[in-house]
């Protein structure tokens, strides 16, 4: 069973960090590329940041850049986040995509205050 779980979400002060993690199961991780989307209130779920199944291509979001970082182990996948902003707000889902496969994580919600 193909399972993807986020956690370390959570209310943060403008200008904090979080730290989320992805952990997966039931498929194998190293062979898909990964990928953290989110959707803020009211509004269309967008692509945060990407990392190639190798960990060797990595790309952001213009909204995220130098504040953001992807990172991937074997099973893991992390999204480390500083400098956070009220406009950062939203649930973070955890994608895993290889070919025609897409799977996604429940979602974790990250709320920042001003």
């Amino acid at each position: 069973q193909v399972r993807l779980v986020e956690s370390g979400g959570g209310l943060v002060q403008s200008g904090g960090s979080l730290r989320l993690s992805c952990a997966t199961s039931g498929f194998t991780m190293s062979t898909y590329g990964m990928n953290w989307y989110r959707q803020p209130p009211e509004k269309d779920r967008e692509l945060v940041a990407s990392i190639s199944s190798r960990g060797t291509q990595i790309q952001y979001a213009e909204s995220v850049k130098g504040r953001f970082a992807i990172s991937r182990t074997e099973d893991t996948l992390y999204l480390q986040m500083n400098d956070l902003k009220p406009d950062d707000t939203a649930v973070y889902f955890c994608n895993a995509r290889h070919l025609s496969n897409s799977y996604w994580g429940q979602g974790t919600q990250v709320a920042v205050s001003s």
